[in-house]
């Protein structure tokens, strides 16, 4: 009776961790439109207001989120300005560095307009490559980095966001030294699904749409990856999804995001795009008929080589909001 009672206490303990993740996936490499709203507002630059820089004066910074005026509370630049409504004092909430402060600024009245010296940000839009779907819990993954705050270069912080149809319309090349480009006309009216979390290994959300009709592909884990050939799945035109040949140059298990690195060596991906090129952060990396990773940086200098991600990383993150 002694060693049971030992025993059941020891499970208790030490629970078995069971990843929720599919084991088969749906794989991507849908060029997508993503638009992501912040976590209160961003301040990314300042301008003169009579001759006065009157915002960095009251102790703004680049980089500043405003969450609330007067405490109330702030989410868009709507709500700014609705708020923002008279030329007098008033006491901004804002996050920096993770701490709250207080700022306190009186604003100006210029041509019958309420001044702020403030600009601000609340969004951010482009595009990507769509990377999985899980069938079971309809988690979808897409870029394998997270999505900075071009001013600051910073974590943009997330309130919600969405992930749109899109379709190629050109393609800027890349060039050694220079990062070409995806151009894509964006879908507003066709929302694919619901962005939650914006991490270091990509953006996750809930696709909401119907489910792509596709076969189902296996999910590699480490150990099934090898150095050598294998391919990508992206879009150039056409709306199509293509396969391309990549080259794996060696593997890193202990980076954060930069896992495999690789080359391109399909001629005809490097007639159209150059090497690799904005827009294709999320293109699934695929070998020996499983899914192993995803495209996420490129390496400027030699435009025909990049990095990707282990896929598990991102189902792992994923599985967090299912």
């Amino acid at each position: 009776m002694k060693k049971f009672k030992l025993l059941l206490i020891i499970l208790l303990i030490f629970p078995i961790n069971i990843l929720a993740y599919s084991n088969k996936i749906i794989v991507g490499g849908e060029t997508i439109g993503i638009e992501v709203h912040s976590s209160g507002i961003y301040v990314v630059g300042f301008y003169e207001v009579n001759g006065e820089n009157i915002a960095e004066k009251a102790g703004f910074k680049v980089g500043d989120i405003i969450t609330k005026i007067d405490n109330k509370k702030i989410d868009n630049i709507d709500s700014l300005n609705n708020t923002l409504t008279e030329a007098k004092e008033y006491k901004f909430t804002i996050n920096r560095d993770s701490k709250e402060e207080i700022i306190t600024m009186n604003l100006v009245e210029d041509n019958y307009l309420i001044k702020t010296g403030l600009y601000v940000k609340d969004k951010i839009n482009g595009i990507g490559t769509l990377s999985y779907i899980d069938p079971n819990t309809r988690v979808f993954g897409s870029l394998g980095h997270e999505i900075l705050e071009s001013t600051t270069l910073s974590k943009f912080r997330i309130k919600d966001g969405y992930i749109y149809k899109a379709e190629v319309s050109s393609i800027k090349k890349s060039t050694d030294g220079s990062t070409g480009e995806k151009n894509a006309d964006i879908d507003i009216d066709t929302n694919y699904g619901e962005i939650k979390a914006n991490e270091i290994n990509g953006i996750f959300g809930k696709y909401t749409d119907n489910l792509p009709n596709k076969d189902l592909i296996e999910v590699g884990n480490i150990t099934d990856i090898k150095k050598g050939p294998a391919t990508i799945k992206t879009v150039i035109k056409d709306n199509i999804i293509e396969d391309y040949n990549i080259n794996i140059i060696s593997l890193d298990e202990d980076s954060n995001t930069k896992n495999i690195l690789f080359e391109i060596t399909d001629d005809n991906l490097l007639k159209k795009t150059g090497g690799i090129i904005q827009g294709m952060s999320g293109s699934p990396i695929i070998q020996n008929n499983k899914i192993i990773g995803v495209v996420n940086y490129v390496i400027i200098d030699d435009s025909d080589k990049g990095y990707g991600i282990f896929i598990t990383k991102m189902l792992e993150e994923g599985d967090k909001i299912s």
